[in-house]
């Protein structure tokens, strides 16, 4: 080492060994930026990048080679073979062009390898160029360090192609350039210090020798050369970054443009990932590169994913900083990254699917506005608990539920309000149950309870509780009260059958309903063949009007003190074609329960009115109105249709509608009768003195004539506490200035009663019995009909 030193220091120009390694520090930055663009460049383009690397590099080392040996004064003329000196040349371009060949296209190893192979090249450029050396004298070289320039060639050129095939970054592209000058210079002095020169003037130099200021130019022109390759390279490295970094900032775009989360890896490590995958690890995005997959997957996932083939997908759990793990999709391929096979993993999150799959599942089973239990459910629960009832020998309760009037509920405050109240049905019928009963909206306003009993009393009990539950719930609220009926079956004593048991607990409700509503009945068999007559009557009644089984029958009102008629009462009779005349006191309530008074209503308004404009007196025709037509918020508007459509004055119609039907809901009762006031129509109260007549009622609704009963009427000369009340609605009307009007009288007896109290007018068989308008044509002015002989009672 001392010698090298030596030789270095006292037989050396610095100047020109300044210069050698600026060419060198030149070919080795050029040789590493060409090999990294070959690397980078396609199969078609790699070989001419590969050449001028080649050239570039065995052109640097013989030029550093030459211009330290036109440093290195020994006193002596000297000149250079010309041929060995083309020779040491070509050595260098085509062994720097076999390395960088074999780290092109081969891994770290062959890397390695053809880093050993440049050195080799290096060692027989240098050789081949001392061979070359003319001088009058001889040469003699110490073998030892000849050994040691061709390791240090050999070992540093191996490490600066090893570092510079993964260098992707400026520091190891530096660390690569800084080994291959070690390796040149490092060769190229060490071999130098091996040399001893011995004079002898009478060894010639060959007069073909190159001239030691030839070969000055030839350098200069070789340095020119790589000068400009170096700028070349440098240009095209910069055009690379930059177009690089372009195409970097372009993809992440696209990356984080994706709803998706995405990463890059290679093995386990994560090269890089987008905004998505970091926002579904709540992590930073700067802390994804260089971390480890494995540390955001659960257990195995990782590893199994990157052993997965192309496109393939596994469903696992992704843990997020925090520690909550959520459900992901993992989509897998095999990319080529950075010259490089990387896996791209597509992470899907799973957390919206679950839950709509959730959703899905939950709405399968339960209803979707009260989250009870849906027909489906309750049907396999129903056949589980018979089961087990069966196993067990013990009795199961099956309870149908459904809530009184609910049409009238949805017609007059709207379906919100009557979902409303279905969803507190459920919330507060389940408060009274416990874990072993099961409640279920079967559809509509009809619900089902599941209950296992040891007797009927048990089962009575619980549905008192759900009975003072609901009033409890009345007590505070502020729209709508809940009214409710209930119909009970019980397992094995009303049939074993699960269907057969529904059917008789809806037998049994529709037996509550009938009495009277807001109470619960146990099924008895002979209530099967009565409510399947109803509802068989419920259907055949929503086919009459078209059918034209319906028919209108007028009784005459007349004042009591002349005799004369007045008016007329239009009342509806329905002609079955089996069953015969049907009572309204039959049909009425079924068609107030199911909704068909409406249609019905309407047909008697129209038909009412139609008639009573045809005649040429202008009688008052009264019509009776259901509750439910007074509550419905289209009963006015339909009026006034009417009215317009038959061309009969409004003063004309007279509306009658009792006091129960403005119980339910006074305001709104108010509101319709004060509507249709406005329009000119008379409003009487019908079958005073019975239900719940009260003075009030007479005071806040715009009453314009008062009914009484008849039961009253026909006990006037039986009963003196009737005859005192008859008297009372008499006074109470004259105090009021309302006509009254007397129903049912039938005998002169009970018209002289009234003429002696001085009632206003008075209907009854004594007047005329129902019948055919066209038997009361002497009234109304209408020719007689041939056929209208007999009254309809």
């Amino acid at each position: 080492m001392l010698k090298v030193l030596g030789c270095f220091a006292t037989a050396h120009d610095l100047r020109l060994v300044g210069l050698a390694a600026v060419i060198c520090a030149l070919a080795a930055f050029t040789s590493v930026q060409l090999l990294l663009d070959a690397r980078r460049a396609g199969s078609a383009h790699r070989v001419a990048w590969l050449a001028v690397a080649a050239i570039a590099g065995g052109s640097g080392i013989w030029a550093t080679h030459f211009i330290a040996m036109l440093a290195f004064s020994t006193g002596l003329p000297s000149g250079y073979a010309l041929g060995l000196t083309g020779v040491s040349l070509a050595c260098a371009i085509i062994l720097v062009g076999i390395g960088f060949a074999m780290a092109a296209y081969g891994g770290r190893i062959a890397a390695s390898v053809g880093g050993a192979v440049v050195g080799g090249g290096i060692a027989a450029m240098h050789y081949t160029g001392m061979a070359a050396w003319e001088v009058p004298g001889h040469v003699t070289w110490d073998m030892e360090l000849v050994a040691a320039s061709i390791a240090i060639g050999g070992i540093f050129g191996a490490g600066a192609l090893w570092v510079a095939r993964e260098a992707r970054t400026f520091p190891r592209q530096l660390l690569a350039v800084l080994l291959l000058i070690v390796a040149i210079c490092g060769h190229h002095f060490t071999a130098m210090g091996a040399v001893t020169v011995s004079p002898d003037l009478t060894v010639a130099i060959s007069a073909s020798a190159l001239p030691a200021s030839w070969l000055a130019v030839a350098v200069a022109l070789a340095g020119f050369a790589i000068l400009l390759l170096a700028i070349a390279a440098l240009g095209l490295d910069l055009r690379d970054r930059r177009r690089a970094a372009l195409e970097g900032d372009r993809l992440r775009s696209l990356a984080n443009a994706a709803v998706e989360g995405l990463v890059v890896c290679a093995g386990d490590t994560i090269v890089s990932g987008n905004e998505s995958f970091a926002q579904l690890a709540g992590v930073a995005d700067d802390v994804l590169p260089g971390a480890l997959l494995s540390r955001f997957l659960a257990s195995g996932a990782a590893q199994f994913a990157l052993n997965a083939a192309a496109d393939h997908s596994i469903e696992t759990s992704l843990r997020r900083e925090d520690g909550e793990e959520i459900p992901v999709e993992l989509i897998v391929r095999p990319v080529q990254y950075a010259s490089s096979a990387h896996y791209a993993v597509a992470v899907r999150d799973l957390s919206a699917r679950r839950r709509a799959e959730q959703q899905i599942q939950f709405l399968a089973h339960h209803d979707a506005l009260t989250g009870l239990a849906n027909r489906a459910s309750f049907g396999k629960r129903l056949e589980q608990e018979i089961r087990t009832a069966t196993a067990e020998d013990r009795k199961l309760a099956a309870l149908c539920l459904d809530l009184d009037r609910f049409k009238e509920v949805n017609d007059l405050f709207g379906h919100s309000a009557g979902d409303a109240m279905l969803v507190e049905v459920a919330r507060v019928v389940t408060g009274v149950l416990d874990d072993t009963h099961m409640m279920a909206r079967l559809g509509g306003d009809e619900f089902a309870v599941l209950a296992r009993c040891d007797s009927a009393s048990a089962v009575a009990r619980l549905a008192e509780r759900i009975f003072e539950a609901i009033r409890a719930r009345n007590a505070d609220a502020t729209g709508p009260l809940i009214a409710s009926s209930i119909g009970i079956a019980i397992f094995p004593d009303d049939s074993p059958d699960p269907h057969l048991l529904m059917s008789h607990a809806d037998t049994a409700l529709y037996r509550a309903k009938g009495d009277g509503r807001g109470t619960y009945r146990f099924y008895e068999a002979k209530m099967g063949a009565e409510v399947r007559d109803r509802r068989v009557l419920e259907h055949e009644l929503r086919h009459a009007a078209a059918r034209g089984e319906f028919e209108l029958v007028y009784q005459p009102q007349s004042q009591v003190e002349t005799g004369e008629v007045v008016g007329f009462e239009a009342l509806l009779r329905w002609h079955h074609p089996q069953r015969g005349h049907v009572s309204p006191s039959v049909f009425i309530p079924i068609a107030e329960e199911c909704g068909l008074i409406l249609q019905i209503g309407e047909w008697v308004l129209r038909e009412t009115c139609r008639e009573a404009a045809s005649w040429p007196r202008p009688l008052t025709i009264a019509v009776n109105v259901s509750g439910v037509q007074i509550h419905s918020p289209h009963f006015v508007p339909l009026v006034h249709e009417v009215l317009f459509e038959t061309g009969i004055a409004p003063s004309r119609l007279e509306i009658e509608i009792t006091e129960t039907a403005l119980i339910r809901d006074p305001a709104r009762a108010l509101l319709t009768l004060r509507q249709l006031k406005a329009l000119g129509i008379r409003i009487a109260m019908d079958d005073f003195g019975t239900g719940y007549s009260s003075l009030s009622n007479l005071r806040s609704f715009p009453f314009d004539k008062i009914k009484i009963d008849g039961s009253f009427v026909r006990s006037v000369h039986s009963n003196e506490q009737t005859a005192a009340i008859v008297r009372s609605v008499l006074g109470l009307g004259r105090g009021l200035g309302l006509p009254v009007l007397a129903e049912g009288v039938e005998t002169e007896e009970e018209l002289r009663f009234l003429q002696r109290e001085s009632c206003n007018e008075a209907q009854g068989y004594l007047m005329g019995r129902p019948g055919p308008i066209g038997q009361f044509s002497r009234f109304t002015g209408l020719p007689a009909e041939p056929d209208a002989t007999k009254a309809v009672a």
